[in-house]
């Protein structure tokens, strides 16, 4: 967990789950546990509607049959790429550096396709403050098929505009597993679990997407643990004009000591939240399953074990609770 305490595995930290206490909704006594029946009931419940969300049918990265598309090739770490093109791995790659970049992204239109390979940093410890895959001020910048993990941000895509992060899969990333700042993006159908576990302070988010606008659809975050001091926990943030959550499944998002935890916080003039499934099993409860401004409309949301299911969404359609 967070401030300098062990970065468990996915494993150990998830097998836990089970024998905590949930609360869901706001007819349970506060502090009082459900039973281990209702506990079971409910995550039954949620695996189902997981599975009728189509979590099943996002493509899992796996590697390239053909490299014919690839104008260079990553072979080591670190590497810095300032040529367009598709620039792709043929094997798994790790990195003991604790800053800096393991790729960089120095020039525009280019693609990073990692075949599903790995791009590993988990040597430097969760006291890393390095990224594992960073462009700043680029255009068009696509980043798919990258298995990222150990990193203090396991994707940074920073300004420029137009850019496509797809088909991830992010782990053990101890604040951040992907962020994106640039107008005209779209990050979808990437897998995230596990973040958090830096002694560094900040917020811990599972994706992070602002732009003006920004779609955020078909993820997967889970495991999104906050640090043991005042900091928000998000499974998913979205800020921008016209932008759109939708399609995202959230679970597991729980906060520290302090701070606010919330499935999906979103904000923006005329953005949305749709068809998003939130749950979480705590404990503590998740503070807000959406999280919100009055200007954010929220349209056939399922969320479950939250304190407050949504806060202050504008337009409200087909949503449950």
């Amino acid at each position: 967990m967070a401030g300098g305490g062990p970065h468990r595995s996915s494993e150990a930290r998830w097998h836990l789950l089970p024998a905590w206490p949930i609360r869901v909704g706001r007819g349970v006594e506060p502090g009082k546990p459900t039973t281990v029946s209702a506990m079971r009931a409910f995550r039954h419940v949620f695996a189902a509607l997981v599975l009728l969300a189509g979590v099943s049918t996002i493509r899992p990265v796996h590697a390239a049959e053909s490299y014919d598309n690839c104008a260079g090739f990553i072979d080591t770490l670190p590497a810095t790429i300032s040529t367009q093109g598709v620039w792709c791995l043929r094997k798994d790659l790790a990195t003991n550096i604790a800053s800096g970049k393991a790729i960089a992204i120095n020039a525009n239109n280019i693609t990073v396709d990692c075949n599903g390979y790995k791009l590993g940093g988990l040597a430097a410890g969760t006291g890393t403050q390095a990224v594992g895959i960073q462009a700043y001020g680029r255009q068009n910048v696509v980043i798919r098929h990258c298995n990222v993990r150990g990193f203090l941000k396991g994707i940074e895509v920073y300004a420029g505009a137009g850019q496509l992060i797809e088909d991830n899969a992010l782990d053990n990333n101890t604040q951040i597993g992907l962020t994106v700042w640039a107008d005209n993006s779209i990050l979808r159908n990437n897998r995230v679990r596990d973040t958090g576990g830096s002694p560094l302070g900040g917020d811990v988010i599972g994706i992070e997407g602002s732009g003006e606008p920004i779609f955020v659809n078909g993820n997967y975050v889970s495991g999104t643990f906050g640090p043991d001091f005042t900091a928000d926990t998000a499974g998913i943030a979205v800020s921008g004009y016209l932008s759109r959550a939708y399609d995202n499944t959230i679970y597991g998002t729980l906060k520290g000591s302090g701070g606010i935890a919330s499935g999906l916080d979103i904000g923006g003039t005329a953005t949305s939240a749709e068809r998003n499934l939130i749950g979480n099993v705590g404990p503590p409860a998740l503070d807000y399953g959406i999280n919100t401004t009055y200007s954010v409309n929220c349209f056939d949301n399922r969320v479950y074990g939250a304190t407050s299911a949504y806060d202050a969404c504008n337009k409200v359609s087909g949503n449950y609770p």
